[in-house]
C-alpha cells in the first residue's frame, strides 16, 4: 500500500495578543442587511408603517434608516444578484430604538398595521417589544433611553 503524502497544513499557533501600544479604531455600525422577498413592499412598509426614512436608493443598494443617524437597514433582495433561494426568516438581531414614550409609540405602531410578535414588556432591565416584517423577520424594539 502506498505512503500517505505528509499533510502541508502548519501547526496551529497560539492567539497573538494585542500589542499595548495598538489603539483600535472606533467603529460604527453602517448598515445591517436584512433579506427581503420583495424590496418595494419592504421598503414601503419600513417607511410608511414603521416610520423610518429611506435614506438612500441606488440600484440594489436600498436603506432605510434615520437620514444622518448612520445604522441603516439594507434591504436586500436576493432575487436580483442571483441567489434563488432566501434564508429562512427570524430573528434578525436588529434592535430599534423608539424615541419618547415607549407603549405609546408601541400603540401608534400598532395602530399603523405593525404586527407584534411581542406585545410591550418591562422586565427588570427596561421595556422592550418584537415585530415582524412583511418576510418574517423579527426586529427588537427598545426605548430610546
Amino acid at each position: 500500500m502506498p505512503k500517505k503524502a505528509a499533510s502541508k497544513v502548519p501547526p496551529r499557533s497560539a492567539p497573538r495578543s494585542p500589542t499595548k501600544s495598538a489603539a483600535l479604531p472606533k467603529s460604527v455600525v453602517f448598515s445591517f442587511a436584512i433579506v427581503v422577498s420583495d424590496r418595494k413592499r419592504s421598503l414601503e412598509w419600513y417607511t410608511k408603517t414603521l416610520g423610518l426614512d429611506a435614506v438612500q436608493q441606488m440600484d440594489h443598494w436600498v436603506t432605510v434608516g434615520r437620514k444622518g443617524a448612520g445604522g441603516l437597514i439594507h434591504l436586500c433582495q436576493t432575487t436580483e444578484i442571483g441567489v434563488s433561494e432566501h434564508p429562512e426568516p427570524g430573528t434578525t438581531g436588529l434592535n430599534l430604538h423608539l424615541p419618547g414614550d415607549f407603549r405609546g409609540a408601541c400603540a401608534a405602531l400598532e395602530a399603523n398595521g405593525v404586527p407584534f410578535t411581542n406585545r410591550p414588556t418591562q422586565e427588570s432591565w427596561g421595556w422592550w417589544a418584537t415585530v415582524v416584517d412583511p418576510d418574517g423577520n423579527e426586529i427588537t424594539l427598545m426605548p430610546e433611553d
